[in-house]
């Protein structure tokens, strides 16, 4: 982050209200709402935009909500972090607190003693390089106020990395998912829930949550298990603790109203943790791990800590199965190996190579590939031929671009939508698609190459595939 920057701008700096007009009508009966302990985590965090997150809590917070400000230093090392800003935080008149980790926890194990140490009603974690935004703190206390069960996220706005410009739009137009890699992805707002919602600042129930800005009431937040405390640093906590509230009776919601801002660093969001998301897939998700482990075959065997207390907690909580998650809370994410007509890598008769995305990233349109076939399925390798004929990936179908003179075509991955991805596997083994007319062909093609569709010669073997039986 430009920390230059950061230090030019006040810390008490005026930025937009990024709501929508309808939440500034709103009223809201302050003395009959639970107080909140807003806990921020820092390690090493630069002296700036952690006091800019601090002051914009106590600038932008009614006084009669705000409990206290717990600031929880996870064994900094930076002068700056320690005497100097003791002093500092004096001038809030014992509204902002000290606690200090003599060891490094890690951000999920802080989290957990921070809630752990709070002493407000309510507890909301945020980022040490955030800001609040006006009429931040009373539509998340007021909907935990509602409804105990449920854990409330803030809309999350964007801060830029470089010149520290706010930018924000009050509507909600998406939801958080999943990928069965256990990483997260925004959806868009399904039409039954928007169909629930009478009004835009309605809460929006949200399958996941992208990260850890989240205010909860803080025993139910500890009675439904808090953080996984065998989860190291960071990465997969948002996901375990979104399955594990809809799975044990409460209910992950985007409060509209709420704004944050937050600063994105570049690159800094990807979760290298393969031992989280273990733990996640162990402890909540069931049969369904097994489309983690396709994803995380360098894992199977991974020893990720002791599960019992965990399973306890399921247990005693009497939650939910996972497959109750996927039927009720996320009924669209499609599971590519149930109820398909075929599953697994799909191998060309003639040459061996297999269908491939050559590890292109599949978050936009991509060419697919052929690619010598992985012995125990590589992830890259896995389609599926669903009963409306899609050859699809999880997120995405293969369609066929025809050429001017219609006898040849490119093959893509793009979004699942309209006639153009529609397949047919007829029994001669050709994989024709019907808004074209043209079959895959690997003719001529080595191993990297961009897969092409040629007319459809059921006498050429190189048209001819079948998919490999997966073990899962």
């Amino acid at each position: 982050m430009n920390v230059a920057a950061s230090d030019k701008i006040s810390l008490d700096r005026t930025i937009k209200d990024a709501r929508l007009e309808e939440c500034k009508t709103v009223k809201y009966d302050l003395a009959k709402l639970p107080k909140a302990s807003v806990v921020i985590i820092f390690t090493d965090e630069a002296w700036t935009p952690l006091l800019r997150t601090v002051h914009s809590v106590i600038n932008r917070s009614p006084p009669e909500l705000l409990k206290e400000i717990v600031l929880l230093d996870d064994f900094s090392q930076r002068e700056e972090l320690k005497e100097k800003l003791d002093q500092y935080i004096k001038r809030f008149d014992g509204k902002v607190r000290m606690i200090r980790k003599k060891e490094r926890h890690g951000l999920i194990r802080a989290k957990l003693a921070g809630a752990k140490e709070a002493k407000g009603d309510v507890v909301v974690f945020l980022d040490s390089h955030c800001e609040a935004n006006e009429g931040w703190l009373e539509p998340l206390v007021q909907r935990i106020h509602e409804k105990k069960s449920a854990v409330v996220c803030p809309i999350i706005d964007y801060i830029n990395a470089e010149n520290l410009a706010y930018s924000g739009d009050g509507h909600v137009s998406s939801v958080g998912g999943f990928w069965w890699s256990l990483h997260f992805r925004w959806d868009p707002i399904p039409a039954k829930e928007r169909e629930r919602r009478k009004t835009d600042i309605e809460p929006v129930n949200s399958p996941t949550m992208a990260g850890g800005l989240l205010a909860a009431d803080r025993q139910y937040f500890l009675d439904v298990g808090g953080y996984d405390p065998g989860m190291d640093i960071w990465g997969g906590e948002n996901l375990e603790i979104s399955f594990r509230v809809w799975m044990c009776g409460g209910s992950i919601e985007f409060i509209p109203c709420s704004h944050v801002g937050h600063i994105f660093r570049p690159g800094g969001n990807k979760d290298v943790h393969g031992t989280n998301s273990k733990r996640l897939a162990e402890v909540w998700m069931d049969e369904y791990k097994r489309l983690y482990y396709l994803h995380r075959q360098d894992l199977r065997n991974k020893n990720v800590g002791n599960l019992t207390e965990r399973h306890n907690l399921r247990k005693k909580l009497k939650c939910k199965s996972f497959k109750w998650y996927l039927d009720n809370v996320i009924p669209y994410k499609f599971i590519p190996d149930e109820d398909v007509l075929g599953f697994g890598p799909l191998k060309n008769n003639k040459t061996g190579f297999c269908l491939d995305t050559l590890q292109r990233d599949e978050k936009s349109t991509i060419r697919l590939g052929v690619f010598a076939c992985q012995g125990g399925g590589s992830s890259a390798q896995l389609f599926s031929l669903t009963k409306d004929n899609q050859l699809r990936r999880e997120m995405t179908c293969a369609e066929v671009r025809a050429s001017d003179s219609e006898k040849t075509g490119a093959v893509y991955l793009s979004e699942c939508s309209g006639s153009s991805n529609k397949w047919e596997f007829t029994d001669e083994k050709l994989m024709k698609n019907r808004d074209t007319g043209l079959c895959l062909d690997a003719n001529e093609l080595s191993g990297g190459d961009n897969l092409v569709a040629h007319t459809c010669d059921a006498s050429k073997e190189t048209q001819h595939w079948h998919f490999v039986k997966t073990s899962l």
